[in-house]
């Protein structure tokens, strides 16, 4: 056998061996997603009722729904993207077109990464010393304030990337005809990364929807119906908890509704924000 013939077949034994364990690693992640997913189906299905978004989150013992819960989760999101929509869009604008060949749009985009990757946690504890502790007491505010520092960086990060695959002949084409910079960003660069800004928006909802340890150490929990942000509020991730830690059968089932209906709305928001980039890539 010529060298030529057995050092491929030696790469090709190297490819098989290295194909087998990807599909092995994908396939025991794939067991232990649909596990999650199936517990999570039969158990949330099943302990799904009309009373889950129209009562109140119930005492010890007792039954109830997770109506101020829904209400406080939907309202600290919908601050979190009021926030984190503008700055993190103009952000990535400024990192992609304006900041081109200049050593500030590297050190924002690795600082941009850091805050990506950096554990909840350690923002919930951030908000805290910056808000709670200032203001004496947990709040919606705060909660919303910290979703939104975990919101930041995917639109900052997918802004960035969905700018700059925009051709820069379309760039060119409409300074050429005298329109200003800001002009050419907004009506021409905006429309044609739309569908990927509006991606990266959903999945950056989709991320900070279920997260409870920032929660914690901001807006807490309350049991009762409250849509004063400025006041402890309710939210689904530690309701879910809370509920899932004691001992109560009540507490247990309600807590395995939310988790369905966080999922659900989860796998909802994902699914759509690829609907929209692939509808986008079709045209």
């Amino acid at each position: 056998m010529s060298v030529s013939s057995s050092l491929y077949r030696s790469r090709q034994i190297k490819s098989a061996i290295a194909l087998t364990l990807c599909v092995a690693a994908t396939g025991l992640g794939l067991i232990f997603l649909i596990w999650i997913l199936w517990t999570t189906l039969i158990n949330g299905l099943s302990a799904l009722s009309p009373k889950l978004i129209t009562e109140m989150t119930p005492p010890p013992g007792e039954d109830g729904g997770l109506a101020n819960a829904f209400m406080g989760s939907l309202m600290m999101v919908v601050l979190a993207v009021i926030i984190g929509t503008p700055i993190g869009v103009l952000a990535g604008t400024y990192l992609a077109e304006f900041s081109r060949g200049k050593k500030i749009g590297d050190v924002i985009r690795f600082m941009n990464d850091i805050l990506l990757s950096a554990p909840s946690i350690i923002i919930g504890l951030f908000v805290y010393e910056l808000v709670v502790r200032q203001t004496g007491h947990f709040s919606g505010y705060a909660g919303g304030i910290a979703l939104a520092f975990i919101f930041l960086p995917v639109v900052v990060r997918t802004t960035d990337e969905m700018l700059r695959l925009v051709p820069d002949v379309m760039r060119e084409a409409a300074l050429s005809l005298g329109i200003p910079r800001w002009k050419v960003t907004v009506a021409v660069l905006y429309r044609a990364a739309s569908a990927g800004i509006l991606t990266g928006i959903l999945l950056a909802v989709a991320r900070i929807s279920g997260e409870t340890a920032p929660l914690l150490f901001t807006a807490l929990n309350n049991q009762y119906w409250s849509t004063d942000m400025s006041e402890p509020m309710a939210n689904i991730p530690v309701v879910i908890f809370q509920y899932a830690m004691s001992p109560y059968d009540e507490w247990h089932v309600l807590a395995w509704a939310g988790a369905f209906v966080m999922t659900a709305i989860v796998l909802l928001l994902s699914v759509g924000s690829r609907a929209v980039l692939n509808r986008k890539g079709g045209k």
